[in-house]
């Protein structure tokens, strides 16, 4: 089952997980206060149906109608497996670096008049309690690291324009 990003990590998997979140409903744009245009902060997220036997978490945001191919705007691992969700402008576990080159998250911001953006907030349950990875770790790393221990993962979706 991949997602409509292509996502052969998702395709494993055998459950779903609900994300879900406050702020904005899936397919419906995110409010400009989550964006470069606002306060440049992480929407607040909730989730359900994580597997008991789920021993961490990775949250991993992007947006794969970036000009120049899948852009990454937050990494997030070794999330603690009892976590539902997350609170506006929270940054759980370890924080990976994003493709703006900071840590942690950096709020959608598509190239102005390029139309509307889907931003991917992806959450993975893992059958491992961690990846034995630093902070600053890039997505590929992550990627590569969770490959054969997916339990489930489920999607939320948000857009957003600069006009």
């Amino acid at each position: 089952m991949a997602n409509s990003t292509g996502d052969y990590l998702a395709e494993v998997c055998e459950m779903q997980i609900r994300v879900t979140s406050p702020a904005f409903n899936n397919e419906d744009f995110i409010p400009s206060k989550y964006t470069c245009e606002g306060k440049d902060i992480m929407p607040p997220l909730a989730w359900e149906g994580v597997p008991e036997n789920t021993l961490s978490l990775v949250l991993i945001v992007d947006d794969p109608d970036a000009p120049s191919g899948t852009f990454t705007h937050a990494i997030f691992f070794n999330i603690e497996p009892q976590k539902r969700g997350i609170e506006e402008g929270e940054s759980p576990g370890v924080a990976g670096v994003n493709d703006f080159g900071r840590l942690g998250y950096g709020g959608p911001c598509p190239p102005k008049g390029h139309g509307p953006h889907r931003y991917y907030f992806k959450v993975y349950a893992l059958d491992i309690s961690s990846l034995n990875l630093k902070s600053g770790a890039h997505k590929s790393a992550v990627e590569k690291a969770i490959k054969g221990h997916i339990l489930a993962y489920g999607e939320l979706i948000g857009k957003y324009e600069r006009k």
